[in-house]
């Protein structure tokens, strides 16, 4: 039998392979920025404060958090404090995921031109979903739908595609609710055929306009993608219907802060080898362990962060920003549901006790105390790794 090798997080590897990897490639300032959140996260170098036991004194040390959205330390809170800002939003009907994917043939430029490729996929997918709900044919108004984009597989290759989770059903012009007929939302083939219309008429109008202009592209290599972005249909996919909305909720849940990898999935690190599980789709969804070099594995991680400031959850239809309060008023009256309880924001400590099922606060030495914060301790300088950006 071999032998489990040591448990260990993202951090402890940037820790120990950082030096060999930074030596041959510089980063982009978003990507330095992300490298020195996660090595720093809950360590002294964000300071912190010390806890003490009411009842028998006992003293322990905690240390801030980074609250980068790409640290896998960081997104429990944050899922869980977003998802209760939703609890306000869901409508009492059944929810259809979809899953909308690019081509592997664009990841060249997609490396190259992030932020633009990433909007035109957004605009391409609402205008899609806006397109089919709008169209009497299959419900006649206007929809509500979330987008999240993710851009990995589990192996952390790139795999750029949005998650849409959509109530199966639409306001229309008179205030009537009409609900999705035949057990199904639209109809996958033509969703996939008007997807790809749109996103490549938007890619074509970025290319003169300067968006794409870093990609270099020659004329040839540009017809070129364009050629290979009609050869295959491109994949729209779409789960079954979800029930109420407690189960649509914890779906949710699976997908909104979901980072590129998660500590859990990083078994071990044996010399310059980082081992990780992944479920293999082609034996039936089994998982299995995979062994990369520590280069790769890092490089693989960072292609997954974001631009700098770059929105990956967006709302739209009647969940848009603009009058969502009054549009979902007017869903929930056509749906004849009550107004969602304004007390659904837990307390703190309601709210502590949920996400870490445990009781953080209690002393586990007399397990009658309850820790509470007795002086600060102050940020102190950490030999963090020097981070080069481009030349």
């Amino acid at each position: 039998m071999v032998p489990a090798l040591p448990r260990v997080g993202l951090a402890e590897v940037l820790r120990r392979h950082g030096p060999a990897y930074l030596a041959a490639h510089p980063l982009s300032v978003a990507k330095a920025k992300v490298w020195r959140a996660i090595v720093a996260c809950r360590t002294v170098a964000l300071g912190g404060h010390v806890q003490t036991c009411e009842a028998c004194g006992t003293t322990r040390h905690v240390y801030h958090s980074c609250r980068n959205r790409h640290c896998p330390l960081c997104q429990t809170r944050a899922k869980e404090a977003w998802l209760a800002a939703r609890q306000r939003e869901v409508l009492p009907v059944a929810y259809f995921h979809l899953v909308f994917t690019l081509p592997h043939d664009l990841n060249g430029l997609i490396g190259q031109c992030p932020r633009a490729l990433y909007e035109i996929l957004f605009g391409a997918v609402s205008a899609t979903l806006t397109e089919f709900a709008a169209n009497p044919r299959w419900l006649g108004g206007t929809a509500a739908f979330s987008l999240v984009l993710h851009t990995w597989k589990q192996d952390l290759a790139r795999h750029v595609h949005l998650h849409a989770l959509v109530p199966g059903g639409a306001l229309k012009a008179d205030g009537q609710w009409v609900a999705a007929k035949r057990g199904f939302l639209f109809p996958i083939e033509a969703l996939s055929q008007v997807f790809r219309g749109k996103f490549v008429a938007a890619l074509k109008a970025a290319h003169p306009g300067g968006k794409l202009q870093q990609a270099g592209l020659a004329d040839r290599a540009w017809r070129d993608l364009l050629a290979r972005l009609y050869v295959h249909d491109w994949v729209v996919y779409a789960k079954e219907p979800l029930g109420g909305p407690a189960q649509v909720l914890d779906y949710l849940a699976r997908y909104t802060h979901r980072v590129a990898i998660s500590n859990e999935r990083i078994l071990g690190m044996q010399g310059d080898t980082v081992s990780v599980r992944v479920r293999d789709w082609t034996q039936g969804n089994r998982r299995r362990t995979l062994s990369v070099p520590a280069q790769t594995f890092i490089e693989r991680f960072l292609l997954h962060v974001l631009p700098k400031g770059f929105k990956r959850i967006r709302h739209y239809g009647l969940l848009g920003p603009a009058g969502k309060a009054a549009k979902l008023a007017q869903a929930r009256a056509a749906l004849s549901a009550p107004a969602p309880d304004p007390r659904v924001v837990e307390s703190v400590e309601a709210f502590l006790h949920r996400i870490d099922r445990i009781e953080w606060s209690r002393c586990p030495h007399c397990g009658k105390g309850r820790f509470v914060p007795t002086a600060p301790i102050a940020p102190a300088p950490m030999r963090l790794l020097h981070l080069r950006g481009p030349p």
